[in-house]
């Protein structure tokens, strides 16, 4: 038992979970699944929501595509893999829609579009097809946390400048935003919204940021570019 937990959690293995967090990372690296961290991440949660079903989604088909690598038929295994992430995501889909039927509102078709995310085509055909569930777990929890890094950074900041909030909670109280007091006529406050970080372009520029300061610190990462 010993042998095959160090042999799981063994240098090489864990190099499945570190490098999609920098070196290989799935967005701003191999730049995949890049529509959800433009399109949902105006607000924190959703930003977390929409990870974590990526996460439970990538974990799943990981592994159960890894057990079933031996049954399945070449040609129609992208077939296979499609039925069993499509499975999945209806399943979080239902499940979003009963414990947080506003979030998955906002989220709308974004969920179903997990299906076709590349990140996880990729990882079920580049890496769950050729090896064992264990490397395959890792691998998936990998390169969904490296995807979900770069979509609560972004989260953060668009929310943080575009709403004056965290979370839905607002932390710039009312009376610095910039406002006229009707009573008076007179402008009041300091602050003002910044609209443009709602916008999905500045998302873009946001990823942009990111991968610069990722290979401004790697210098590796230029090189091999």
């Amino acid at each position: 038992m010993s042998a095959k937990r160090e042999s799981l959690f063994s240098k090489k293995n864990m190099k499945l979970i570190k490098d999609p967090l920098n070196d290989s990372n799935p967005i701003s690296i191999q730049v995949l699944g890049i529509c959800s961290a433009l399109a949902i991440t105006i607000m924190l949660e959703n930003a977390f929501v929409m990870s974590m079903s990526v996460l439970f989604v990538l974990i799943m088909a990981n592994v159960v595509v890894s057990l079933l690598r031996n049954l399945i038929p070449d040609k129609i295994r992208i077939i296979v893999q499609l039925v069993i992430v499509a499975t999945l995501v209806i399943t979080v889909d239902q499940v979003l829609k009963a414990y947080v039927y506003e979030v998955s509102k906002q989220l709308s078709v974004f969920v179903g579009l997990i299906i076709t995310n590349c990140i996880i085509m990729g990882r079920l055909e580049a890496f769950a097809l050729g090896n064992k569930p264990g490397p395959s777990f890792l691998d998936a929890i990998g390169n969904a946390f490296g995807y979900t890094w770069i979509l609560l950074v972004v989260g953060f900041v668009r929310e943080v400048f575009g709403s004056g909030s965290i979370w839905g909670i607002k932390i710039i109280p009312d009376d610095w935003v910039y406002h006229i007091n009707p009573d008076t006529g007179l402008t009041e406050g300091f602050y003002e919204h910044n609209g443009l970080m709602l916008l999905s372009p500045i998302a873009l520029f946001l990823v942009a940021a990111v991968i610069w300061a990722q290979r401004s610190k790697n210098r590796k990462l230029i090189e091999e570019n």
